[in-house]
């Protein structure tokens, strides 16, 4: 395959050595002399691990080589990589001109180009950047995307000083793209390497560098709040980390990794509190850990803002435990959702047949009497009763009774903590807590009509 890829920087360089590995022509093209006469002298534009020794044999080969001249590098390629470099900032925007200036510098070049052209962001870019490249590239060469060409997102997830064992081990090879042609392309570049293959919506590849690399910052902080604890205590650190990374099924594993509502429950909240208290009297700084609770609770701020934004004043809550299949009602995260909105003068019925107000004792008495104290008024086993009664119905645990809401209430707004469905063909009006609009009935973006104004407190 015939790879043209634009910008000789440390990416760049790792890539066009590594295509040119897989048996793929590759055309580099930069702005610097100085980087092209490298490569086309069979040496690497970057010092790392192994790149001196690809380039040379790429570059031996006849592979690869390097040109100033982007129209040579459109017209001798199928499919070009932008891999320039996107700083940032002081306030954390991303400069993102070297894009934008490649993607013109294609668009006129493909002017009087008649195949089919893909281009890669292999850059680390936010999402909307494809969109806006698809635009600049169709304005400078009077071209359609989807018709003359196509842009695809393609993350690189590379680390400094084994950039080419990523590469050619990487744990899976990501693009986004809404083209079929694009995808069987990027599958034949790509057949060689192992991993798992993963064509997404455009917008999903363009963030996932960022979650990836905030991930890796925060577990990286998080060791070290814990470390900082430990050596307070004179607890060997490394040894605490080493068996928490032994727990592959809740520690270090999907597990959790769901956007959704608020944690609950007897061990989450108690837990984590005692090791902030921990930290604190220990006078160790725990920044991240002690930024924990307030993200949970703000997670049950935006769950009661998207109850009021229905404008109904009769709200359903199925479910009042903080888990399907138990009755612990121990700090359950939608029961203090409940009480707000109670304090707010909402209506409020509750269906839960798993919670028995009678049968209530201990821990469960004291919360509920604390929180709720006229629960018995507002809760039922009956499902019926609750929807019936109410215009939003708020499904806040994934028990398999709910999987059928849509079909049972057609016409109620649906307000969903916990993703219990993927997509659904539904009359009524759908909202997640964390996500969008997965309703694919068009009746879904008709204008909600309002009962009552927000009331402030």
């Amino acid at each position: 395959m015939n790879i043209s890829i634009f910008g000789l920087g440390y990416v760049g360089c790792v890539g066009a050595a590594c295509c040119a590995k897989l048996g793929h022509r590759v055309i580099g093209n930069d702005v610097s002399e100085n980087k092209v006469k490298l490569i086309n002298q069979g040496r690497p534009t970057i010092i790392e691990a192994e790149i001196d020794e690809l380039v040379k044999e790429a570059h031996d080969k006849g592979l690869l080589e390097a040109t100033m001249d982007y129209h040579y590098a459109v017209h001798n390629s199928e499919i070009s990589f932008i891999v320039v470099g996107t700083p940032s900032s002081k306030e954390g925007h991303l400069n993102l001109n070297y894009i934008y200036g490649v993607a013109r510098q294609i668009g006129e070049a493909m002017r009087d180009k008649s195949e089919f052209h893909i281009i890669a962001i292999r850059s680390t870019v936010l999402p909307g950047t494809n969109k806006k490249v698809g635009e600049i590239i169709a304005e400078a060469s009077g071209k359609e995307r989807g018709k003359d060409f196509t842009v695809v997102s393609n993350p690189e997830f590379l680390r400094e000083g084994t950039a080419v064992k990523d590469y050619m081990n990487p744990p899976l090879t990501l693009i986004g793209t809404d083209s079929e042609i694009a995808e069987a392309k990027f599958r034949e570049l790509y057949k060689d390497i192992p991993g798992e293959f993963i064509s997404t919506d455009i917008e999903v590849a363009e963030i996932m560098k960022y979650v990836n690399n905030t991930y890796h910052s925060l577990k990286i902080v998080f060791a070290n709040e814990v470390g900082n604890i430990c050596k307070a205590l004179g607890i060997d650190s490394h040894k605490v980390m080493e068996i928490f990374c032994k727990d592959k099924q809740l520690n270090i594993s999907p597990y959790y990794f769901k956007p959704g509502f608020a944690y609950g429950g007897s061990c989450l909240p108690k837990d984590s509190k005692a090791l902030r208290t921990l930290a604190h009297d220990l006078y160790v700084d725990v920044p991240v850990i002690n930024a924990i609770n307030p993200s949970n609770e703000q997670q049950k701020k935006n769950a009661v803002e998207i109850i009021e934004s229905k404008g109904k004043r009769k709200i359903g809550i199925l479910g009042l435990s903080f888990k399907s299949g138990t009755d612990d009602l121990r700090c359950s995260p939608i029961v203090d959702v409940a009480e707000t909105l109670l304090g707010k003068g909402y209506e409020i019925h509750i269906y839960d047949k798993n919670v028995r107000v009678s049968q209530l004792t201990g821990t469960n008495a004291d919360f509920i009497a604390a929180k709720i104290p006229h629960l018995h008024e507002i809760i039922t086993d009956d499902m019926d009763e609750v929807a019936n009664a109410c215009e939003v119905l708020v499904i806040t645990n994934k028990e398999k009774e709910f999987a059928d809401i849509p079909e049972r209430y057609p016409h109620k707004m649906i307000v969903d903590l916990v993703r219990q469905f993927r997509e659904l063909d539904y009359e009524g009006n759908y909202e997640g807590i964390s996500w969008g609009n997965i309703n694919v009935n068009p009746q879904q973006d008709v204008a909600i009509e309002r009962t009552m104004v927000k009331t402030e407190f």
